[in-house]
């Protein structure tokens, strides 16, 4: 989440601040990490247990490229950053729907893990680029859609966070697509200078996703891409799709809905990339909340940039250009749960609202797909 202004170098990019507002940016900085992810374990959760004979729990696979480094079979992968793009495969144990809430990750509370109870790792391979494109073709094959759903994950992740989040977005949304994970090297830690970390590493990732973007694209057995970004991961995801539309002239025909989840990317800069993607593009959706505390302080930091996740899609030029773009969106404020995170949460509403849509062949047009609003 939280991205420093897009054509600044992270590392200086602190210094625009200024003397003066050092104190108050780090302070409001404290607060924006406060609204990061929670449901932290200690490392290990990726060690893979006996599969359990439960009745009622769901198994997810879940195909991966990261540029991470690797690391142990607890992790698989950790914070730094590598020169190659590494793939695996992690398929994930889900525990039965009556045992657990819609939208939100069960983490054990000490390992191994009970799978009646929490989320557990039942299987974790590291693959080589052919193993990963062979295991594609497997899972689009047997899918018979021939269907992706590529998700890019936001600031203050670890590997297994990434993996967990991902397992119950696929598994509460229904998603009729085979789900891939892209894991770049967030730290997973909060404070000042790990969300500058972060940012750093989330903008360098840019051509792994290029490049993984091709990899999917030229498998004969993929009909069509959906990619689902979040908060600082749409910053990388959007210039890799800029990038391939600029040397290319189109992102390429397999790639059919981009979905923007509290989005922290300059808005400005966002209507600039699409106005030069041209016509060509997928469609586009963003998922915004006004009342998104940490776009908004993310906001402040910065000058009062606005960021996309949190504008009035009401509001001109906001509503004027995005409809003349054909950009599709999607205005969660007042849904209940923390704004930055809630269009997870309320899945079942809103990805799977998507998801039904696209099987039934249905177009899609802006709205409001909340449920009964809730204070948080």
């Amino acid at each position: 989440m939280c991205k420093i202004e897009d054509t600044v170098e992270s590392r200086g990019a602190i210094l625009l601040i200024g003397r003066d507002r050092l104190l108050t940016a780090a302070a409001i900085a404290s607060a924006i990490f406060c609204c990061g992810c929670s449901g932290r374990l200690a490392q290990g959760a990726l060690v893979p247990v006996a599969q359990a004979d439960t009745e009622g729990i769901s198994l997810v696979p879940l195909l991966v490229a990261t540029n991470r480094s690797t690391a142990d079979a607890g992790q698989m992968f950790d914070s730094r950053r590598a020169e190659e793009v590494s793939y695996a495969s992690v398929t994930v144990s889900i525990p039965p729907d009556v045992a657990r809430k819609t939208g939100e990750v069960q983490w054990p509370t000490t390992l191994p893990g009970d799978p009646r109870q929490s989320f557990v790792t039942v299987s974790a391979n590291y693959l080589d680029k052919k193993s990963f494109a062979a295991d594609l073709s497997v899972a689009t094959k047997r899918n018979e859609s021939g269907k992706v759903l590529l998700f890019v994950h936001g600031f203050n992740n670890r590997f297994d966070q990434a993996v967990y989040r991902f397992a119950q977005i696929t598994h509460d949304s229904r998603a009729p697509a085979i789900p891939v994970l892209f894991s770049w090297p967030s730290r997973g830690v909060m404070g000042l200078r790990a969300y500058q970390d972060d940012l750093e590493s989330a903008n360098n990732s840019r051509d792994a996703i290029e490049q993984l973007l091709d990899t999917i694209g030229e498998n004969v057995n993929v009909k069509e891409v959906t990619i689902l970004c979040h908060s600082m991961g749409c910053s990388p995801t959007l210039q890799a799709l800029h990038s391939k539309a600029l040397l290319a002239g189109r992102i390429g025909s397999k790639v059919k809905n981009v979905m923007l989840v509290a989005p922290d990317v300059n808005v400005n800069l966002f209507r600039a990339q699409m106005r030069e993607m041209g016509s060509a593009r997928p469609r586009f959706m963003l998922f915004v909340s006004q009342d998104d505390r940490a776009l908004g302080l993310s906001s402040s930091i910065w000058g009062g940039i606005t960021r996309l996740g949190q504008i009035d899609p009401d509001r001109d030029p906001y509503k004027a250009d995005f409809r003349r773009e054909g950009i599709i969106v999607f205005d969660l404020t007042g849904l209940r749960g923390r704004a930055h995170s809630r269009a997870f949460r309320e899945v079942t509403s809103v990805v799977g609202m998507i998801e039904q849509r696209f099987a039934e062949g249905q177009q899609m047009t802006g709205g409001d797909p909340k449920p009964e609003a809730e204070g948080q």
